[in-house]
């Protein structure tokens, strides 16, 4: 038995919100006879509907879910798993054999309540970086600026920037930065967030607000010193979280694209596991594709070669598990690094178990998968209108020629009466594409005004934000 924890990034590092939909990936990784730990009753709907698609049986599972906490069913509180109450409940569950039972405790973020469940229970040997993750090993290792260091120590190559930690020092580090950059602009980046929406592209010129930054915000500088004095003035309790975490400022790259290289740390070293790439609508992460391509063989090999030095050296502080190092590849080819999610990322579940566990991407013919967020132009009624769509259109994922769509996660409305807003897969030939069956759903789904959505559009002389 493997007990899998579907949690997220603990909320006294950064705050999060209705986590209920994303953390039910974790029922692509479950096997018979795992013990899955939810905030929420899951969405049998979508455990079904994603069980047929592994194979497993919802028998041969346990559900768990968490005692409600600080944020009720919507996340789970991390001190909810060590509540004496929910340990005797888990253990209760293991049957007579107990700790015996267990061959794994794995989770989607490395909090350290998670360690401390490990060993209340017998079995902190079973997870993985236990000792580090209890000491609370999670922050230390999806920290932006300890990225930095450790990319600059093992000579991994990263745009030029600065760590800065406190007002003065960000006010200086950009406007040298500025100085010095080809492009005029700068990305400002939270030591804690993802998907670009902790980072902010601070920019001369209205037209460098281009889409596949990765910075869902936008800023632009009024003329000289002035600017910047005003933009850290207001800005600096957001990026900073209100003083507890040092800020990343780097030089923005533009033209560039985005992908990344995922590894495995365990005792014996590390392993690389899959590559990709990450896509932008409107500074929105829109969609990633496994297994990367149209890369030169030189850019590849540059890409899996600093995934590798990074995987090492966060191995070797003592992070076992899942990571992904993030990079960029710039117009000449070079490739550069942009942190590191050491951690669960929102790629496994589509490389690991659909990309490679359902579609078999590498038999022939081949395919390739992406994943795709519903965009916020959709007005997608349930998860059920979706199913039916995609059986009305064609595009429901067929194992006889291992195409169609496969949906990732439950579709959970946010607020009674909203639009949902969740994630699916498509399976394609690479020879075809996956542009033409996307436009035929969104052709049926897109009904909200895309100018209420647009980012480029609201360039002002003051901080733009978007809901997450």
């Amino acid at each position: 038995m493997r007990i899998l924890i579907g949690n997220h990034i603990d909320p006294s590092i950064r705050e999060r919100h209705d986590m209920r939909a994303w953390t039910q990936r974790l029922l692509w990784f479950a096997r018979p006879g795992d013990l899955l730990v939810l905030c929420c009753e899951p969405d049998m709907e979508f455990v079904d509907y994603a069980l047929a698609h592994t194979g497993v049986k919802r028998e041969e599972l346990t559900l768990l879910t968490a005692p409600a906490g600080a944020w009720g069913d919507r996340l789970l509180d991390p001190s909810s798993l060590t509540g004496p109450a929910f340990v005797e409940q888990v253990r209760a569950t293991l049957g007579p054999a107990g700790a015996d039972v267990v061959s794994e405790v794995f989770a989607l973020w490395p909090s350290a309540a998670v360690a401390r469940l490990a060993d209340a229970l017998g079995v902190a040997d079973r997870l993985p970086g236990a000792a580090f993750f209890g000491q609370g090993g999670g922050e230390i290792g999806n920290n932006k600026a300890n990225f930095r260091a450790l990319a600059a120590a093992v000579g991994v190559p990263i745009l030029p920037g600065r760590i800065c930690r406190s007002l003065a020092e960000a006010t200086e580090a950009t406007g040298a930065l500025l100085k010095d950059s080809a492009s005029g602009a700068v990305v400002v980046k939270q030591a804690h967030n993802g998907a670009g929406v902790g980072n902010q592209l601070l920019v001369r010129e209205p037209e460098m607000a281009v889409d596949h930054v990765g910075a869902r915000h936008l800023h632009h500088l009024a003329p000289g010193p002035d600017g910047i004095a005003a933009y850290w003035a207001e800005r600096w309790p957001w990026a900073s979280g209100d003083g507890r975490w040092p800020v990343v400022i780097e030089e923005f790259a533009p033209g560039a694209d985005a992908v990344y290289s995922e590894h495995y740390a365990s005792d014996a070293g590390t392993r690389a596991t899959e590559t990709g790439r990450l896509l932008y609508v409107g500074r929105r992460l829109s969609h990633q594709v496994v297994p990367l391509d149209g890369v030169t063989e030189p850019v590849r090999a540059a890409l899996l070669d600093g995934g590798a030095r990074l995987a090492e050296a966060y191995r070797a502080f003592g992070y076992r598990g899942h990571l992904s190092a993030d990079a960029l590849v710039l117009p000449d080819g070079t490739v550069v690094f942009t942190e590191v999610n050491a951690q669960v990322s929102g790629s496994l579940h589509i490389y690991q178990s659909i990309a490679h566990g359902i579609v078999d991407v590498a038999a022939v013919p081949v395919r390739q998968v992406v994943e795709y967020h519903v965009p916020p132009t959709w007005a997608v009624p349930s998860f059920a209108a979706f199913l039916t769509l995609l059986d009305e259109l064609g595009l429901a994922y067929d194992p006889s020629t291992r195409t169609g769509v496969i949906v990732s996660m439950p579709a959970i409305p946010l607020a009674p009466g909203e639009p949902v807003q969740f994630v699916f897969c498509l399976a394609y030939d690479p020879a075809e594409g996956h542009a033409s069956t996307f436009a035929l759903l969104d052709a049926r789904f897109a009904t909200v005004p895309a100018g209420t959505y647009d980012a480029s559009q609201h360039i002002g002389t003051g901080a733009v934000s978007f809901s997450s």
